[in-house]
């Protein structure tokens, strides 16, 4: 495995953990995970690239060893915990961003708040979240007022194996390897005979408000960055996979540059799951004149 270095800083008051493969002063590429990941998940990816590059690669806040938000987590704040990532990092120069499912949402809205800090864009599985119709609103208030009165909690494992196990039970194409890496990563010792994953139970909160699909694509609309969207052939769910053709058509329209491609013999994670072709795809993308 190529090694990677653990960084600390300070980002809106959060101590926030950045993780990075390679020599500063080679081509930047920003990994951003998605939700209930960290930016270790990213390793096979990063074991594959051909080209040398400097990885950077964070922990959203609340996730992985990222300091956990009090007052819980909203899109906006992913918006701005990377919008001051990268002054941190590449301040002077547009850069490549290259993000999965949840990271995904937030780096193709972003590319279209500051399309002049975003030299491309591929974005692994996040398509934006699912339509919304207003008469939903009554009921989403209700069930976050439920779970603040009995706030979500992760179960606990006993031991690394277990999660290890449970990983694998989700996705079935992960390496006996693949998934204790990821175990050791996502997950903390807490107690005798007693493993909890590191993310904040407070991810597990209903949004109250609902997602408004028009907002995104008025930003979306605003992206100049070249944009390719990959989506795994055996993928399935909830959010932009239960539009019509139609309504994903619409989605895609939005941005002025944009190319798809399906990755075949994978799912939602194809990072773990196909990560050498994967590697492949962004390297000849990011190369594009």
């Amino acid at each position: 495995m190529k090694p990677s270095q653990s960084h600390i800083h300070t980002i809106r008051n959060l101590r926030y953990h950045v993780r990075t493969w390679g020599d500063s002063a080679a081509p930047k590429m920003f990994l951003l995970h998605g939700w209930m990941d960290v930016s270790a998940s990213f390793q096979f990816l990063v074991d594959c690239f051909q080209r040398e590059w400097y990885v950077v690669a964070p922990d959203w806040r609340g996730f992985g060893l990222t300091e956990w938000a009090a007052g819980g987590y909203w899109f906006p704040d992913y918006y701005a915990d990377l919008d001051a990532l990268l002054e941190i990092y590449q301040p002077d120069m547009p850069v490549n961003l290259v993000a999965h499912s949840m990271g995904g949402n937030v780096a193709c809205t972003y590319a279209g708040i500051r399309p002049q800090r975003v030299a491309r864009l591929v974005s692994l599985e996040g398509f934006g979240m699912g339509r919304t119709a207003p008469d939903q609103a009554a009921g989403r208030y209700r069930q976050w007022l439920d779970e603040l009165r009995e706030p979500p909690r992760f179960n606990s494992y006993t031991s690394f194996d277990a999660v290890a196990a449970r990983l694998k039970k989700n996705n079935r194409r992960l390496t006996d390897e693949q998934a204790h890496f990821l175990a050791q990563h996502w997950a903390k010792q807490t107690g005798p005979a007693e493993v909890t994953l590191r993310s904040d139970p407070k991810h597990k909160f209903v949004n109250p408000v609902l997602t408004r699909l028009e907002e995104l694509l008025a930003c979306w609309r605003q992206v100049t960055a070249p944009v390719l969207w990959v989506a795994g052939d055996e993928t399935n769910g909830r959010g932009w996979r239960t539009d019509s053709v139609q309504q994903l058509a619409e989605r895609k329209a939005a941005f002025r540059d944009f190319r798809e491609i399906e990755l075949p013999d994978c799912g939602h994670m194809m990072h773990h799951d196909q990560p050498e072709k994967l590697a492949a795809i962004i390297e000849e993308f990011l190369a594009r004149p």
